[in-house]
């Protein structure tokens, strides 16, 4: 069965095809009626504009669709990333998760990504880039594999230390296989056949499942993303910058964050009580 929320979106593509077709003559013309409704916002997200008269509050709200409950993101704490990296049995896949806690990176942007985006030097303008210090480039393109940014907008995301040496050992290690010399994708097959492939979904998710079993709990890609999205909010990154950081084009999507982080402010909060009552005086 599919999600509530996936199914959501295909309705969703289903419903603005009916309203194409009726105004084109294709479907009668009562059915856009039937796929929604108004609707007037009583509160309205943070950067909407409603107007000066108030006129954008009104709008039209589908009428099919599944109620969705507020998921929080699932998050690895300090000790359980550090196993995970510590679990992987090569410098490829310790690239691999490295990158995704340290970028925030959708598992299809890391393996779309190719040698030529990587600028992991103090200075790019050899390679025709002026942005300064070490950095990566997500790109929505074609790909052999079927991976792709979702992104609809390029950005470029700033890389540390760690993750420059992470990718140096994988690389040494790649040189050392000889696998996929003229791949210019990063991330490509050396354990297995084909050898110098670019890695698809299906072998990326071996890896973690690999990696979640080795250390004895659930490991998804996704989760390193929304890892990596909270420790930049409990960091005390503007979120804004987390926004472009991740990508969202909507700041609704990296909201959520937020809200997570007060949770865990919340408990902290209450252990930290919690403690002191317990402590003799």
């Amino acid at each position: 069965m599919r999600s509530k929320g996936t199914a959501n979106a295909i309705v969703t593509t289903t419903s603005e095809f009916l309203k194409f077709g009726a105004r084109l003559g294709w479907v009668a013309g009562r059915v856009p009626g039937l796929l929604s409704q108004p609707k007037y916002l009583h509160f309205v997200p943070p950067g909407f504009d409603t107007g000066e008269r108030d006129q954008f509050r009104a709008v039209q709200e589908r009428t099919l669709k599944f109620r969705e409950g507020t998921a929080e993101p699932q998050l690895l704490m300090e000790d359980e990333m550090a196993a995970v990296v510590a679990a992987a049995s090569n410098a490829r896949d310790r690239f691999l998760v490295i990158a995704l806690l340290a970028t925030g990176m959708r598992i299809g942007e890391a393996l779309g990504l190719r040698r030529s985006d990587v600028h992991f030097l103090a200075r790019s303008e050899a390679l025709g880039c002026g942005i300064p210090g070490p950095h990566l480039h997500v790109i929505k393109r074609l790909n052999e594999n079927g991976a792709f940014a979702k992104s609809r907008y390029p950005r470029t995301i700033p890389v540390t230390e760690r993750l420059v040496q992470a990718y140096s050992d994988y690389w040494f290690e790649r040189d050392r296989f000889g696998h996929g010399v003229d791949n210019d994708a990063v991330f490509v097959n050396l354990f297995r056949e084909p050898r110098g492939r670019s890695m698809s979904y299906s072998n990326a998710k071996e890896v973690v499942d690999r990696l979640a079993r080795d250390c004895g709990f659930t490991v998804r890609p996704h989760m390193l993303r929304h890892t990596a999205a909270t420790r930049w909010i409990e960091a005390g990154v503007d979120p804004d910058i987390v926004q472009a950081l991740l990508g969202h084009v909507s700041f609704t999507s990296t909201e959520r964050y937020i809200h997570t982080s007060k949770k865990r402010m919340r408990e902290a909060v209450e252990t930290t009580a919690s403690a002191r009552r317990d402590t003799p005086r």
